[in-house]
């Protein structure tokens, strides 16, 4: 499932770093604009304690962890909705992705250059967001122009997407981004995602702060909260550069060590991949066998046979139904065989929403 997160800043507020961090793939970090010109995309193993519990039970021959594409852009500068900088490239790039990971330099460092001169992670951020806001009221004002005659002949279709497009518009003028809007019917829903526009992918903010500020935050962190507490966004407080620093450990004992001394159950790169995940509105079933304990991704709201066509397509077509342990069922009982004689395995058809971390096993015929 090729869903992806894309990465984006200003130049020097951090991102590559982080994406070194989270990723086999190595992006050029270093202290100047645009070293990162063709979007590098590293493919993430998506942290899952549940499985190493399972594997402890079942001892399988391997484990089978899920993934989340990470996408590194180039960064961004004024103008970019104009073609200035890499400003195209950079909008292009963005459109790909199904969420965004913007990162707000958070921390003081004389070595490392802002490109405007000072640390102002809020201006940071309205320049970003300004130069997405522009680019989708150009999106917005075109197709206004061209479904308004259509909206008037009394098309219906046509007119529901001049009613989306005019309520866009109103708040994209406004300075406000598209997420802010919300329609109350699902062809209204289904009309705004298909524009797909820029402002209207959810987006976390990551906020980059020092090593001394990576459990409590800072004041610069403080400034986020209270300019993003209307937008219903995720915040994350990482230091990019501690982070880089934990990846050079070679022994998870060794990591695990760094992060009690400076006072971390679990690191950033950790967390930040948990909540992308959650961002892209994915959750997590299980197989679990001798061969292996397998994660699988699907999209929150699934029902047993789209996930059943997860794992194939015949398990799709062929359905029939879907055997279900819940994971703290499995874990109390300690078997497969235990939680069917303790008549805790469900049986459950076509109409099965499935909840993340369920244990399945599909019947099928084709």
């Amino acid at each position: 499932m090729a869903l992806q997160c894309g990465i984006v800043g200003l130049p020097n507020v951090g991102k590559s770093t982080l994406f070194n961090c989270l990723s086999n793939a190595k992006a050029q970090a270093a202290n100047f604009p645009f070293c990162t010109i063709e979007p590098n995309v590293g493919v993430i193993t998506v942290p899952d304690e549940r499985l190493n519990k399972l594997a402890e039970l079942v001892h399988p021959g391997r484990i089978v962890p899920t993934t989340v594409e990470i996408v590194d852009i180039a960064g961004l500068v004024k103008g970019a909705s104009k073609g200035e900088g890499l400003g195209n490239k950079f909008l292009a790039n963005i459109r790909e992705t199904d969420a965004i990971l913007h990162v707000l330099r958070c921390f003081d460092d004389d070595n490392v250059t802002h490109v405007d001169g000072s640390i102002n992670p809020v201006r940071d951020k309205e320049i970003i967001d300004t130069e997405l806001q522009l680019k989708d009221l150009e999106t917005v004002e075109n197709r206004i122009q061209k479904v308004q005659k259509q909206a008037q002949t009394g098309d219906k279709t046509a007119r529901q997407t001049y009613e989306v497009l005019v309520k866009f518009q109103n708040a994209l003028q406004q300075g406000k981004s598209a997420r802010t809007v919300s329609f109350d019917t699902k062809d209204e829903q289904k009309i705004a995602h298909d524009l797909f526009l820029l402002t209207y992918k959810p987006v976390m903010y990551i906020c980059n702060v020092d090593e001394g500020s990576a459990v409590t935050g800072n004041h610069y962190v403080e400034q986020v909260r209270d300019t993003v507490k209307d937008e219903h966004a995720e915040i994350l407080v990482v230091a990019a550069k501690t982070e880089a620093d934990i990846a050079e450990l070679e022994t998870y004992d060794d990591r695990q060590m760094f992060l009690q001394e400076i006072g971390m159950e679990e690191s950033g790169v950790n967390r930040l991949i948990k909540m992308a995940y959650k961002l892209l509105d994915l959750e997590t079933f299980i197989t679990a066998g001798e061969m292996e304990v397998k994660a699988w991704t699907y999209i929150k709201g699934w029902k047993a046979p789209q996930c059943a066509g997860v794992i194939h397509t015949d398990f799709e077509k062929g359905f029939i139904r879907a055997e279900v342990i819940k994971y703290h069922d499995y874990i109390n009982y300690g078997s497969e065989a235990a939680v069917k004689e303790a008549g805790k395995m469900g049986v459950e058809g076509k109409d099965y929403v499935v909840q993340d971390g369920d244990i399945m096993h599909f019947r099928f015929n084709v």
